[in-house]
């Protein structure tokens, strides 16, 4: 088999754009996911979140009414600090958690799980926590290259099968 070593240039050109063209692709559909799936809340370091029951809330539960700024589900960053505040005339609880009336109590969320936890200050009696590791830029460039280099790989065949390389003549 004789080897065209007119025609390598042409070829490291097409690898090369074609590689250029999937990443960007990878890198554009990675970012809308992150914005579809609302990731945005988890592209960050760890740090303490305020939960504040308002005054009213158990009348409000007891009615079967949803308390105003309480949540039914949150997402939360592994390594996240869960601190409720009970602004309520009444003790409330979240899973483990006993808050006296003007308390607070905090929960340490070190592993990363979905947990549905009891809730005296939401309406349906439970809330929903997520705890994720954080997305960082190593994560998201990991994520672009598992999905660019096989498609690179992939269009590039698929290019010389649909418009192959032809070497000028001298």
């Amino acid at each position: 088999m004789k080897i065209d070593t007119k025609a390598a240039p042409l070829y490291m050109n097409r690898f090369l754009m074609v590689a250029a063209v999937s990443i960007l692709a990878a890198w554009l559909i990675s970012e809308a996911g992150l914005f579809l799936q609302q990731d945005r809340n988890t592209a960050r370091p760890p740090q303490q979140i305020e939960l504040v029951i308002p005054a009213g809330t158990a009348a409000k539960v007891a009615a079967g009414e949803q308390a105003p700024g309480i949540p039914d589900e949150m997402t939360f960053v592994l390594g996240d600090v869960l601190v409720v505040r009970n602004e309520d005339s009444e003790t409330h609880t979240l899973g483990p958690l006993l808050v006296p009336a003007g308390a607070s109590a905090s929960l340490p969320l070190n592993e990363e799980d979905n947990y549905s936890m009891t809730c005296s200050f939401n309406a349906s009696s439970y809330m929903g926590l997520t705890v994720r590791p954080p997305t960082t830029l190593r994560t998201r460039l990991v994520g672009i290259a598992f999905a660019a280099i096989p498609t690179a790989a992939m269009l590039f065949v698929y290019s010389l099968a649909v418009f192959p390389v032809q070497p000028k003549a001298v």
